[in-house]
């Protein structure tokens, strides 16, 4: 116990110095001024001003993503919570370490109706790993701790430590060091039950099929997990698919990776997993964008599922192997009894598993013929990839078509450099996300693959851009519409295109310009890869106005409650594939 007085918003000053924070991401308020306050008298603490509470929550996921680490929010009471809730329920689905501290009335005041005062752990208690009201300055520094625990540890995700503004300015000398703090009941396993691991490598000794279906956590477990995930693919002669959250966790240039899976994932993918006859899954947690129609998902396979969330298995699929741990400990302790074991997969059903899956390949699906003097939006984004690949850039992304072909067109080499909305599909989340990852890496190539629609929901992020020197690009793939929307519409709805139209967009030149931005225009293949160029080598926040065929849609598909083989490949394709008496997908 420290015997200096210290109000308690010097004491919130100190725990976020001591969990390692080196920046926040918020906006003042009423409620909140004393942290600002204390935030003014001390250096160590950088403060990213946002412009809106729901872009500060973004860009400290962009921040936590790209280094996994926490992420911290700083916003007032009332509006300033409330806005940052569509951030929070952002940050829970996909799995995202955040702290947000919210300022919040005097206590005396709570359930009055006071100015700018909100219940806002009732309101965030949905949308949250967990929350706090701190009632007591006494339980300040404990539950500031307990906060960076409870993110970090197990399945991550957001918290909220509601601080009432006398809690803030009371003093006490009751400071406790991290170390002095034991959170009492969340403890999560991280390691497996090695009857589990057993029972997984026998099973795994008898696929014929097998596949390795990798998500998000896991990158949330760490780079030694990949380095893992990668061992274990290898030694198996598997082959290895990503979810929309998990890209980067298995490097896309090697033979063995088949692409994303899903509604919009490839066709070899998709097949691999209805064909399987073991699925090894990894950190990922059966979402419906993945499984497409239950009863017919990989109706024949025996399936193990991986996971540090116990809550997770069983949840949406059944399956027979479920092992509760930690991403990096399971691969180990997965691969040292499989060594041990001296196991192997049959060879002669591998060859002539991969046979099949070549030809699965072989049909191209991301394949398409830029024509003619209009961009089209694959190659747009293929190019941005193929430009700037030797950068290692880091991608985020707002919603829509063009997220889906920067999942399918871009190969991510390595895990955390990828970040996307997956599970919430948060329109106006790739320009904050952006700023938050410049921030964290200063000297790198960080690049916003945007929407024309989606790009107008946090544009006035570009103020924060342009206060903090943050030389981000965003690239936007613009066809005028809300191009997944109209997809929709014309594949489901008849062509019924309601209210999917941008009747006025503004000039993104100009828009670029007024914020002390570089805007640029392009609308001739022939001038794109200079263009690109010229964007990459610009050292000041760009906005790139990529004009694109107004009426391309995004393929594969599957249309929503279909099967992993009812794929639509094309414009033309409308026909589910045929299966064979084995229950074999054929091409």
């Amino acid at each position: 116990m420290s015997s200096a007085q210290l109000t308690g918003s010097e004491m919130v000053i100190r725990a976020l110095k001591d969990q390692g924070v080196d920046v926040l991401f918020g906006y003042p308020g009423g409620a909140v001024l004393p942290i600002y306050d204390a935030l003014f008298m001390q250096n160590d603490l950088q403060h990213v001003l946002v412009r809106q509470e729901g872009g500060a929550v973004h860009a400290a996921e962009g921040y936590a993503r790209s280094t996994g680490k926490v992420g911290v929010v700083l916003v007032t009471s009332g509006p300033g919570a409330t806005n940052a809730v569509t951030g929070l329920a952002d940050a829970l689905m996909d799995s995202i370490p955040i702290v947000c501290l919210t300022g919040q009335v005097p206590t005396h005041l709570i359930g009055n109706d006071a100015f700018q005062e909100a219940d806002t752990t009732g309101i965030t208690r949905p949308c949250t790993k967990h929350n706090y009201l701190v009632k007591s300055l006494e339980d300040l520094p404990r539950v500031m701790h307990e906060a960076f625990h409870v993110a970090r540890s197990g399945r991550p995700g957001p918290v909220v430590v509601d601080l009432p503004k006398d809690v803030l300015q009371a003093k006490g000398d009751n400071y406790l060091a991290p170390d002095a703090v034991q959170h009492r009941t969340y403890n999560p396993r991280v390691k497996a039950e090695s009857g589990a691991i057993e029972a997984a490598v026998e099973l795994i000794a008898k696929a014929r099929r097998p596949v390795v279906y990798a998500g998000g956590g896991v990158i949330n477990s760490g780079p030694r997990a990949s380095e893992l995930l990668g061992r274990l693919v290898r030694k198996l002669g598997a082959p290895c698919t990503n979810t929309l959250m998990g890209l980067g966790s298995y490097p896309a240039s090697d033979r063995q990776f088949v692409g994303m899976l899903g509604m919009h994932g490839t066709y070899e993918a998709n097949l691999c997993m209805y064909n399987c006859d073991v699925m090894i899954c990894v950190g990922a947690r059966f979402d419906d964008r993945v499984t497409g129609r239950l009863d017919a998902f990989s109706p024949n396979s025996k399936k193990i599922h991986i996971d540090i969330d116990a809550s997770s298995i069983n949840k949406n699929v059944m399956v027979d192997i479920p092992i509760i741990g930690d991403a990096a400990s399971v691969l180990e302790d997965l691969l040292a009894v499989w060594d041990a074991r001296q196991e192997s997969v049959d060879s002669k059903a591998l060859e002539t598993w991969w046979s099949q899956i070549e030809e699965w390949r072989g049909r191209d699906c991301l394949k398409y013929e830029q024509t003619g003097g209009v961009i089209k939006p694959q190659y747009a984004i293929e190019r941005l990839y193929e430009l700037t690949k030797h950068r290692e850039p880091y991608i985020t992304t707002e919603v829509g078509q063009h997220q889906m072909w920067a999942a399918q067109f871009i190969k991510f080499e390595k895990p955390n450099h990828w970040m996307t909305s997956g599970g919430l599909g948060t329109m106006g989340y790739g320009l904050p996300a952006a700023i938050g990852v410049q921030r964290a890496h200063p000297d790198a190539l960080v690049i916003d693959v945007a929407g024309e629609a989606s790009i107008l929901m946090n544009i006035q992020e570009m103020s924060t851009a342009a206060q903090y020197q943050l030389p981000v690009k965003i690239f936007i793939v613009n066809n005028q519409w809300m191009g997944m929307v109209r997809q929709w519409q014309e594949l489901l709805h008849g062509g019924r295109y309601s209210e999917s139209y941008t009747a006025s967009l503004p000039d993104f030149v100009k828009l670029a310009e007024s914020f002390g931005a570089v805007g640029m225009i392009c609308e001739e293949p022939a001038e794109l890869d200079g263009k690109i160029m010229e964007m990459i080598e610009t050292p000041k926040t760009v906005i790139f106005d990529c004009r694109v065929s107004p009426n391309e849609n995004c393929y594969p598909m599957i249309p929503s409650g279909a099967a992993h083989y009812e794929m639509l490949l094309g414009p033309d394709d409308k026909a589910a594939k045929p299966v064979s008496e084995e229950g074999m997908v054929l091409v």
